[in-house]
């Protein structure tokens, strides 16, 4: 017997009461008959209409957009940009939050996964609580900085450049994005026309002049001349294997951080703020101290540059060993690293090179994982080689939260936990934690 579809509520209408902020950029709230809803473009403790864009009669949760505001919050402005809002561009999450109270928001969403995830309270990891701006970022209320060196464009059909929906594939095009640095505005990339391509990414280097567009064709198309308003290189992304190739200039941009100039090849991954990079550096290192002669592992390290800023204080005597999936990546980091003998790249997995590697313990280690984090085995792993400090530089903290507690498994603890707004009008928060063993009673 065939089952009956299940009623969709999409479009169905719900005047709420917002309560507290949930990971990933929206509010929660319950509908009279106790559903719970995930609602964009509100804030905690308003009153708001809520129009549900996704789920059905018997989903756990519906996730909604406020669509009208009967009670708005002092923390809610105007939204600056004219693309944001329900059913427009997703790119920002807190357009239409102050300065301050986006980062207030992004301060409990780290709470809230530390004591649920891992059962710990601000005052347990060290951490008083707060979010930090970067410097420059500091802005009156109606301003948004400009900080985001690497916009991945959508093309639409008719060959416009924009960027997605909220979690949705439809294309908002655009003609101006705020959070772009000025380096990717300059490039002009909104006022071309990309027939034949999916997407279109632009980077512009913060260690350099160096700018860079990245062309995805649609299946059969061919590459349109790229005429921009700056000089730039350009790469392409294959369509049978997913490879970037060059197609004119360079391969590769130059970044800098910790006074060294980084080499970072076909669109790897470099830290998007500008400042995020040193920013970062100070923090691991402030909290890792490293000694000359130490022996420090740098995992998941991309093109080098927590290994660079260890092997540049631990000294000749001692050793650096950076792990690596992204082939390209482990080119740039050998040749980021060149002028240190003593540090040595590895490619491939961390939990399959790091066991194959024989090491048995470090002084120090960093590790920088994915969105998903390190995971138990990993952190087991780590656990056992009897660091003096780790540090942990998490992009997601429902990840950090998780593998904290792993590490709590192995006998290690959170000394301190600093959080940087990094990604300003999105819900994302860096932070980075410093770990070390628990001391044992005599």
């Amino acid at each position: 017997m065939q089952e009956e579809p299940k009623k969709t509520l999409v479009g169905q209408e719900y005047e709420v009461e917002v309560g507290p902020v949930a990971h990933g950029g929206h509010c929660v709230a319950r509908t009279d008959d106790g559903q719970v809803l995930f609602v964009r473009h509100a804030l905690p403790g308003e009153r708001v209409l809520a129009r549900v864009t996704e789920g059905d009669e018997d989903s756990r949760f519906l996730r909604a957009d406020a669509v009208k505001v009967h009670d708005p919050s002092k923390d809610r402005v105007m939204a600056p940009c004219p693309y944001a809002g329900p059913g427009r561009c997703g790119g920002c999450d807190w357009q239409h939050a102050k300065p301050g109270a986006q980062r207030r928001l992004k301060g409990e969403v780290v709470t809230e996964q530390l004591q649920r995830l891992a059962g710990l309270t601000p005052e347990q990891v060290g951490w008083d609580g707060t979010v930090m701006p970067v410097e420059g970022d500091k802005l009156p209320v109606g301003q948004v900085p400009a900080w985001r060196t690497r916009v991945q464009y959508a093309v639409d059909t008719e060959g416009r450049a924009g960027l997605r929906r909220h979690r949705s594939h439809e294309v908002e095009p655009v003609d101006h994005c705020m959070i772009a640095a000025q380096g990717v505005t300059e490039l002009g990339v909104e006022a071309r026309q990309w027939l034949g391509m999916a997407s279109v990414e632009a980077i512009a280097a913060t260690g350099s002049q160096d700018r860079q567009v990245i062309l995805t064709p649609r299946p059969g198309a061919r590459l349109p001349l790229v005429e921009l308003d700056r000089p730039v290189s350009v790469l392409r992304v294959d369509e049978h294997d997913g490879g970037v190739h060059r197609v004119h200039g360079r391969p590769f941009v130059r970044e800098r951080a910790d006074d060294r100039t980084y080499r970072v090849g076909n669109g790897g991954f470099w830290q998007v703020h500008p400042k995020a990079a040193d920013t970062l550096v100070k923090a691991v290192m402030q909290g890792l101290l490293p000694r000359k002669g130490d022996t420090a592992l740098d995992l998941y390290c991309g093109v080098g540059l927590f290994a660079g800023a260890l092997a540049d204080r631990v000294g000749e005597q001692g050793a650096v060993l950076g792990i690596e999936s992204g082939k390209r990546s482990v080119e740039d980091a050998r040749h980021n690293l060149r002028d240190f003998p003593r540090v040595r790249v590895e490619q491939g997995k961390v939990e399959q090179v790091l066991p194959r590697t024989g090491i048995t313990e470090a002084d120090l280690v960093v590790l920088d994982p994915p969105r998903a984090g390190a995971g138990r085995r990993t952190v087991q792993h780590l656990a056992g080689l009897g660091a003096r400090k780790i540090a942990y530089v998490a992009c997601d903290p429902a990840a950090l939260a998780r593998d904290i507690a792993y590490f709590a498994e192995g006998g290690y603890k959170v000394r301190t936990l600093r959080a940087f707004d990094l990604f300003p009008m999105t819900h994302h928060v860096e932070c980075v934690a410093i770990l070390e063993p628990v001391k044992k009673d005599a």
